[in-house]
């Protein structure tokens, strides 16, 4: 069996996220196991090579996880043309002229969400990638997660009927940092830093309703800095100027109604930190990260209203939850194999630039609806 080896710049995967999620259970994986195989019988082999600029960083990762390449000079990786695809899991402020710079050396980009900090930048790198002719792509990976997956499976089984909402849950207490360590980066509390509620969560929100449920027409959006004072990764204090909790309903072209309350100032009491409930005509589902709960129409019970006695029902325990027909895969490393296999001209993929530009998009709005207490149309982009 014939191997293709595919060199990958991957900058700013020395984060978390990008460590655990981008190089270790999805690139080295596939790398581990052999490639990825293709239609005709070759196996595709990714081939790393890790930039960034802290120099220790990238050594220790690069010694842990036995990855032979490593660098601290991105403009003299792009310049190489023996690595094909660069990846970008680094800052948001940074990332479209990053994005503008491989293009220019003739890379294939997939770059982790927002690919921008502004919409027009988002839509500039997407312009500039079909110009170019390179394949191109978003990191959307809640789409693929099991919950979501055995959500959809219900929609294409016709489960819901006519569907009437869709409502989001998500957040947790993200500590301020003087009892306890913070649990979250600082910069997502700092706006000069790129932080942020709408701007990091937003973008996940446009693609699982508008790749799931439809396409989304208008919004209105309340945002709050609820707390105004955090402490840093070094114990001092700094001024949290940016929105930690936000609210938003939003009209989509065909008629559902979807709600969205997230937050990192709240505390958890629901199945997950993110729930999805679906409610339809004839059945409803509240899928978690993993798991997903139905109650069909015929199983519904019938509450009764009555706020002078207490009632002993366990609301709960009328949900039956759908077993695991298979086995999950990671959620990253799916839309991985998904990008790679497109390079080559095999398979579906949805999630180009474009679909990164869409998440931007709904990001301004939010922000232009909070600041103006209206209500925002979305325009088609095209």
């Amino acid at each position: 069996m014939a191997e293709r080896r595919l060199g990958i710049i991957m900058n700013g995967v020395t984060g978390r996220m990008g460590t655990n999620q981008h190089l270790v259970r999805s690139i080295l994986e596939i790398r581990n196991e052999g490639g990825l195989p293709l239609k005709d019988g070759t196996r595709v082999v990714p081939d790393p090579i890790l930039v960034g600029r802290n120099e220790d960083k990238l050594r220790r990762l690069a010694q842990r996880y036995e990855v032979a390449r490593w660098t601290t000079d991105l403009d003299g990786a792009l310049a190489d043309k023996k690595d094909e695809v660069f990846f970008d899991a680094a800052s948001t402020q940074l990332r479209a002229g990053l994005v503008k710079k491989a293009i220019a050396a003739g890379k294939h980009v997939y770059v982790e969400k927002p690919t921008a900090d502004t919409f027009e930048d988002a839509y500039e790198i997407y312009k500039l990638a079909e110009k170019a002719g390179i394949k191109h792509g978003v990191v959307q990976d809640k789409v693929y997660l099991p919950g979501l997956r055995k959500l959809k499976m219900l929609l294409e089984a016709g489960f819901f009927g006519r569907i009437l909402s869709v409502r989001i849950d998500f957040g947790y207490w993200v500590f301020e940092g003087d009892l306890q360590p913070i649990q979250r980066p600082s910069w997502n509390y700092r706006k000069k830093d790129g932080g942020g509620l709408i701007l990091d969560m937003i973008p996940h929100w446009q693609y699982v309703i508008g790749q799931t449920f439809g396409d989304i027409k208008s919004l209105v959006c309340h945002a709050v800095n609820d707390i105004p004072k955090r402490w840093d990764e070094n114990g001092e204090a700094f001024a949290a100027d940016t929105d930690d909790s936000a609210y938003a309903i939003l009209q989509l072209a065909n008629g559902i109604t979807a709600q969205i309350n997230f937050s990192w100032c709240v505390r958890v009491r629901r199945d997950d930190l993110v729930t999805f409930k679906v409610d339809g005509t004839k059945g409803s589902a509240v899928a978690g990260l993993h798991d997903c709960w139905t109650q069909a129409n015929v199983n519904t019970p019938r509450p009764i209203w009555n706020p002078d006695a207490r009632v002993n029902a366990d609301y709960f325990a009328d949900w039956q939850l759908m077993p695991d027909t298979q086995a999950f895969t990671n959620a990253f490393r799916i839309e991985w194999e998904m990008f790679i296999r497109h390079l080559f001209g095999e398979g579906e993929w949805r999630h180009g630039l474009l679909e990164g530009a869409k998440g931007l998009q709904l990001v301004e709005a939010a922000h232009r609806s909070n600041r103006e207490r209206k209500w925002i149309d979305l325009e088609k982009l095209a």
